[in-house]
């Protein structure tokens, strides 16, 4: 988007072109400059010849429904792939989960995202280009009514994503409230503080998974850098000053993190917080996911049921998130999965298009691949790509 708004205006051109532009892609009718009729025909195929024919620098390849689901693999510079899902709630709402990264380099053994390893951070076109795709635009033509950085990928490991907020929350761009954008991270705590001051007003859910450090870092290697306590410590500061409720996510494996032992001890957690009232636990059943450790194991639904119960019984505000799309690898933990059990036995994944993917295995351990980032070397141009097939049904 700078770089289309630094071309308008090398140009001489007005600068209301440019916010036509953004009109444009905003109401999702069209994928190409040629097709924003409002622009003159000549300014239209220059920016055609420098940007190439999209407005958007992402395409969908490949994609999967089920109810209330709908899951897209976007494809930005050639073989680089992602996902993004979006869930229709029957009371009328929709939300959109997007990715920050194409891959993940942090290593969770119980994410299917994380066991592909990192190919690159998304740029913050890359972002918002997901919330505001035509792909999405089946009924009233509206943008998704609330975002979360859920997706691939860990969202404060991307520096990038601060910018993609901006884009999405300012007017004239996404005029998406902050309030309905969520954070999800597994404690990148540097960033975290800097989330909380540049904006604040941004929910923020931070995964737990264990109260306990030793295990919590084998489930999230990144507690050995970044532990939970200073995460919680910067959300202390931010909760004192914002007000805002924090989300924290706890991820139930059978035989793993259910015991009464970590029930408690979460409770402990939770009710030392400055402002207990204001962390709530959200609650969610493993999935299983290609790649994580075998040994994970989903517990029954009236297991998670009675550690949810137990929570509330100890005065911690916690509910059992709903979730959407295990069926066709859309739910959490599970994005990225087909690619992973493709490459496993060291073939190509193929999407559901039949398209070959990159082979972006890891060549690293999760250590050395902690912190890392790849810089985007995005190409100007870059081919078209087939669409997906029949957009999913809306289920409200």
């Amino acid at each position: 988007m700078a770089s289309i708004r630094d071309h308008l205006t090398a140009m001489g051109v007005p600068r209301f072109r440019y916010s036509q532009l953004v009109t444009a892609i905003r109401r999702g009718e069209t994928d190409t400059f040629e097709s924003v009729h409002e622009l003159p025909a000549d300014l239209r195929r220059s920016l055609t010849e420098r940007f190439g024919p999209r407005l958007l620098p992402i395409v969908a390849v490949s994609c999967q429904s089920a109810e209330q689901v709908e899951k897209v693999v976007f494809e930005s510079d050639p073989g680089t792939r992602f996902e993004t899902v979006l869930s229709r709630y029957r009371a009328g709402w929709s939300s959109i989960c997007v990715s920050s990264q194409a891959g993940c380099g942090l290593g969770c053994t119980f994410c299917a995202t994380g066991a592909a390893g990192l190919a690159r951070n998304l740029t913050p076109d890359e972002i918002y280009a997901q919330v505001v795709h035509p792909r999405w635009r089946q009924h009233d033509n509206a943008l998704p009514d609330s975002v979360a950085f859920m997706g691939m990928g860990e969202a404060l490991a991307n520096p990038h994503v601060f910018d993609a907020l901006t884009l999405l929350s300012d007017r004239g761009f996404g005029d998406i409230s902050p309030r309905r954008i969520t954070v999800s991270t597994v404690g990148f705590a540097p960033n975290l503080r800097t989330l909380t001051k540049e904006h604040p007003q941004v929910t923020i859910t931070l995964s737990v998974h264990s109260p306990f450090s030793d295990e919590r870092a084998r489930l999230i290697p990144l507690e050995r850098r970044f532990p939970l306590g200073d995460n919680l410590a910067i959300l202390d500061e931010h909760v004192a000053v914002a007000r805002r409720k924090i989300y924290l996510a706890y991820l139930l494996i059978a035989g793993v993190n259910d015991s009464q032992d970590h029930l408690h001890r979460l409770a402990k957690i939770v009710t030392a917080r400055s402002r207990p009232e204001l962390f709530h636990v959200s609650v969610i059943r493993y999935n299983k996911a290609v790649g994580a450790d075998p040994d994970f194991h989903a517990p029954s639904s009236p297991q998670v049921n009675r550690f949810v119960a137990g929570l509330r019984a100890l005065g911690v505000h916690a509910t059992r998130r709903r979730q959407f799309g295990s069926s066709i690898d859309a739910a959490c933990g599970q994005l990225h999965a087909r690619y992973v059990a493709s490459t496993a036995s060291g073939g190509v994944a193929s999407t559901a298009s039949g398209d070959p993917e990159v082979d972006q295995r890891p060549t690293a351990s999760a250590e050395h691949r902690l912190l890392r980032v790849v810089p985007s070397d995005r190409q100007e141009t870059r081919p078209t790509a087939p669409e997906c097939g029949p957009r999913a049904e809306n289920h409200r």
